[in-house]
């Protein structure tokens, strides 16, 4: 077990590197994993990796699928988070994480781990956007412009596993430069970057009573619905999460109209009303499940 305090000599650090793919940009509003690599690293030598597609269990977003490649067709047998996360998890343990652009990637972690009713990680993160951006002087810093100035090989762009490989190699370099002028200490990386990227915590959100007694008992809700469109729907819904940020909040939900997990956000809503009986309109009731 490698040595995480701040006076830990760099070389003698565990490192995962760490590269999620998402369904969206936004974690908040209901997006999800849909791809995940991670490398562990120390002194020089790659000690283990993990990679694998995951099944979002929502639509990937043309934005998303036309970036990574990535289509529901392609995710829809690939393995839910859940039936990954101790593996994943696994490789987060005693060791520093390290992503270009780490709070997205530790956002969507994060989501993960609070439907797991994981608690939060505790531990350092390093992030090579923000250490590029204090340590040269690019005119660009996304991943592969870093690594263009940096000259170091480019894998797979916008792939899991290709963009933590270039992510290590960029990390290889900053990890070099830092020690030309004598910064070699986990203390010493984490100053220049301005300190710890802190594992984001959930913002605390305010419900109506007949959605929170929907989650905690696994009810059905009917909702009318007003879309972006402005047309009113009507559905019943089976809910399975609420994310948001405090100002806008998201309902993810198996749709009985639409036969699969749809978001819904709840300013949209224009009436919910609880299934008391325990059946839905079309007599379905909680069956599903």
């Amino acid at each position: 077990m490698s040595d995480l305090s701040p006076g830990a000599y760099l070389g003698n650090t565990t490192f995962t590197v760490v590269d999620v793919e998402t369904t969206g940009l936004s974690a908040v509003s209901g997006h999800r994993i849909c791809e995940i690599a991670m490398l562990r690293y120390r002194g020089g030598r790659v000690l283990d990796t993990f990679e694998s597609l995951v099944n979002p269990q929502r639509a990937m977003s043309p934005g998303a699928a036309a970036v990574n490649g990535l289509t529901d067709w392609r995710l829809q047998t690939e393995p839910i988070f859940s039936q990954i996360a101790e593996r994943v998890r696994e490789m987060t343990e005693d060791t520093v994480l390290v992503a270009h652009n780490a709070p997205f990637d530790l956002s969507f972690l994060a989501g993960e781990w609070r439907r797991l009713r994981w608690p939060p990680r505790m531990g350092f993160t390093v992030d090579t956007l923000t250490l590029a951006r204090r340590m040269y002087n690019f005119r660009r810093n996304n991943l592969a412009d870093v690594a263009h100035s940096l000259r170091v090989l480019i894998d797979q762009e916008h792939r899991a596993m290709g963009d933590v490989w270039t992510t290590l190699r960029i990390f290889e370099v900053m990890m070099a430069d830092l020690n030309r002028r004598n910064f070699v200490t986990l203390g010493d990386l984490l100053d220049v970057q301005g300190g710890n990227v802190m594992w984001p915590e959930p913002a605390p959100l305010v419900l109506p009573p007949d959605l929170e007694l929907a989650l905690a008992e696994s009810r059905q809700l009917w909702l009318r619905y007003r879309g972006q469109d402005g047309r009113i729907s009507e559905r019943w819904v089976e809910p399975l999460d609420v994310t948001g940020d405090g100002e806008l909040v998201y309902l993810s939900a198996y749709c009985q109209l639409a036969g699969d997990q749809r978001v819904f956000r709840l300013d949209r809503v224009v009436e919910m009303r609880l299934d008391y009986d325990g059946r839905s309109a079309n007599g379905r009731g909680n069956a599903r499940r």
